[in-house]
């Protein structure tokens, strides 16, 4: 009975306690959580360098970074000297030779790299003596050879060669110049021009001036212990010459005197790289920094960002939209809102970035949206303090940025105290559409003619032109006028005579090509198999497997895609039929129905503009006569996507000419396929279509 008592009281007690909370009113948050952050063990060297030591038991690895804490430098006539300096870092040193030092980082299962500032490397603990004396040698003997110099700056050119068509790399390049000027270190442009000025006494002379100890900080983190790592690096960087580097002044970049678009004409891009950007000064230790962040997360740091459920849920206009906000002691930086949208949306992208920019200066953000990004940043911060490498990345901005030393003690506290207030001030502060700079990188052909009628806040927006050197420029001229009697039958005529003639073509009753290209380290290889009957095949393998297979054979056909197989329609089939053609021109030549559209450039040529279908459009250079280009626009998922070709290196094969080199882009993927093989009237039997 006493039991059966204690239990009914004890129900009663918990009834009226659950009863006196009132579920309607949301809990206060509790206090931010206190955090312990471990310092890293330290030291420093009489040349200068500063050292971190983590120890981390949980794994037998080891990790070592050094970092030069080092003004920015201008390069000018001579820009590339840092990157052939760093290329040629890390090959050996004075005392062993560069072969012999990889084969024994290779033999160790280590990791060495260096860049212009850095250096890196990782192995097992019971390495980690003999890998951080590499390290040290290697940084500190340097085994700059002039045969060396010669291949690292022959590589140096031709990436940079390779880039000249490159969209991306080109938009990068533009963004940067303009918003700092060129004789400004994050401005400067590095061509083969500047690299050719460069010697290797030019590349002995920037790593003594700057390649030194006095801003040098070392970073030890794993399975170590604080006084083996203090005689170790002591023994292996005590050599290291002391030295300051020089210091540099430069005149602060601008913004635009106003809200401008700088526009630099790319003729092979099949979509426009579309920058918003702003100068800011932001430092870590500004006492804004962290609203700053937030105001920028809420805009455009990720899929939830407002620029993304703008421009790609709601309009459908690109893959994806962004911004970002930098920090930097030493100079000013920049705030970018950014996308790669589709040709047609070039314009409307522009207004729609303006607006979501305007918003959230001039609106409060929400409290949900606050709430949601302030636990993004509490998980990643939390996240982040079960890595061993934060405490020393933590401890090594609190050095270099001047932070108090609570910084991150008092993160969290700082982050929930943030304010929808606080989260508006710092985007009317940051972000800037009145003196805006829209850098956008494009098809001039496509765009142009809408972009000059784009206007925002009631005020039409100017356009100015630059070229690829972003040199300002006049506004390119696409209505080069058709000269007299060449009419889009003529221009097919000339293709057919340029590759080898009509006798010749009618005389091919099958070729068979193959082709590679590499995407991420992985090969692909191309089959392409065409017949005289309506017979076509196109089978695109990854590691021998296909993915991506078509098939025809007269009025049948089927599709492969990742193991699955569809059979293809009659109006897919009929499709393809076009295709299957050995040389479609022919079959242009005999229908009559297409139209020359005028002339615009593809790459460096200039070439007609030949309509082949409404969903069709091939380019034929203007003095050879050869294809350069065919677009084909499909319909994905209600969206129109441009499926680009280009093609280049002809060569002759039974006395017909055909490209060995073909570029495809579809989207934001581009493939390089390299022709290896083809055959003419052979390599292709009945079995090839079944």
């Amino acid at each position: 009975m006493k039991k059966i008592f204690l239990f009914s009281i004890l129900s009663v007690f918990f009834t009226v306690s659950y009863a006196q909370i009132d579920r309607s009113q949301q809990p206060k948050p509790g206090p931010a959580p206190k955090i312990n952050l471990e310092e890293p063990n330290t030291f420093e060297l009489k040349n200068g360098l500063k050292v971190m030591v983590v120890e981390n038991k949980k794994l037998p690895r080891v990790r070592i970074q050094l970092e030069l804490d080092n003004p920015p430098v201008l390069q000018g006539e001579k820009a590339g000297v840092s990157d052939l300096m760093a290329s040629m870092l890390g090959n050996g040193s004075k005392s062993i030779p560069k072969d012999d030092f990889n084969e024994e980082v290779d033999f160790l299962g280590a990791n060495i790299s260096f860049s212009a500032t850095n250096a890196f490397a990782s192995s097992l603990s019971k390495y980690f003596p003999r890998v951080l004396e590499m390290m040290a040698d290697a940084a500190i003997n340097p085994n700059f050879t002039q045969e060396e110099f010669e291949k690292e700056k022959a590589k140096l050119i031709t990436g940079i060669k390779a880039q000249e068509n490159d969209v991306s790399a080109i938009a990068s390049k533009a963004q940067l110049a303009l918003a700092y000027g060129k004789n400004h270190p994050y401005g400067e442009i590095t061509s083969a021009e500047t690299v050719n000025n460069v010697t290797l006494f030019d590349v002995e002379q920037y790593y003594r001036k700057n390649f030194v100890s006095a801003n040098a900080y070392l970073v030890v983190i794993g399975d170590v212990e604080f006084d083996q790592v203090k005689d170790l690096v002591t023994k292996a960087f005590t050599p290291w010459t002391r030295a300051v580097p020089p210091t540099y002044s430069y005149s602060d970049p601008k913004d635009a005197q106003y809200t401008q678009i700088n526009f630099v004409d790319m003729p092979n891009a099949v979509q426009s790289e579309v920058t918003v950007q702003n100068i800011i000064n932001l430092k870590m230790k500004d006492d804004d920094y962290l609203p700053a962040l937030v105001a920028n997360q809420i805009l455009g740091g990720g899929g939830e960002g407002r620029l993304f459920l703008n421009l790609r849920e709601d309009k459908g206009y690109t893959y994806g939209s962004y911004s970002s906000i930098r920090d930097d002691k030493y100079e000013p930086v920049r705030f970018t809102a950014q996308a790669q949208v589709r040709n047609m949306v070039t314009d409307s992208s522009v207004v729609e970035i303006l607006k979501e920019i305007d918003r959230i200066k001039n609106e409060p953000v929400t409290a949900e949206e606050l709430k949601n990004t302030k636990a993004k940043y509490v998980g990643r911060f939390v996240m982040a303090l079960e890595r061993p490498e934060t405490v020393a990345n933590y401890a090594l901005n609190i050095e270099k940025e001047g932070l108090p030393k609570d910084f991150y003690k008092t993160y969290l506290e700082r982050i929930n105290a943030i304010s929808v207030e606080d989260v508006q001030k710092a985007a009317q502060k940051y972000f800037n559409t009145d003196n805006a700079r829209v850098v956008i990188a494009g098809k001039g052909s496509d765009v142009i003619e809408n972009l000059e009628n784009v206007a925002f806040n009631g005020k039409k927006i100017p356009v100015l032109y630059y070229d690829k050197n972003v040199n300002k420029t006049a506004k390119p001229d696409y209505n080069s006028a058709i000269p007299e009697g060449v009419t889009a039958i003529s221009v097919i005529e000339n293709y057919i005579a340029a590759i080898g003639g009509k006798a010749k073509l009618d005389a091919v009753a099958s070729y068979a090509m193959l082709a590679e290209a590499e995407t991420q380290g992985v090969k692909l290889e191309l089959e392409l198999k065409k017949t005289s009957k309506n017979q076509y095949l196109q089978d695109v393998r990854m590691m021998g497997n296909s993915v991506q297979k078509q098939v025809i054979d007269g009025d049948k056909g089927y599709m492969l895609a990742q193991g699955q197989r569809k059979d293809l329609s009659e109006e897919e089939i009929k499709a393809l039929k076009e295709e299957s053609a050995a040389f479609p021109e022919l079959n242009y030549l005999i229908a009559g129905d297409v139209s020359l559209e005028g002339i615009e450039p593809v790459g460096e040529s200039k070439a007609y503009k030949v309509k082949i279908t409404d969903d069709k459009t091939v380019f034929y250079d203007v003095e050879s006569g050869l294809k350069l280009k065919e677009v084909n626009t499909q319909e994905v998922q209600g969206q129109a996507i441009e499926q680009t070709s280009v093609f280049s290196d002809y060569k002759e094969v039974s006395g017909i000419f055909f490209p060995f080199k073909i570029s495809q882009t579809a989207g934001p993927r581009k493939f390089d396929f390299i022709v290896k093989e083809i055959k003419v009237n052979e390599g292709v039997s009945a079995s090839d279509f079944e």
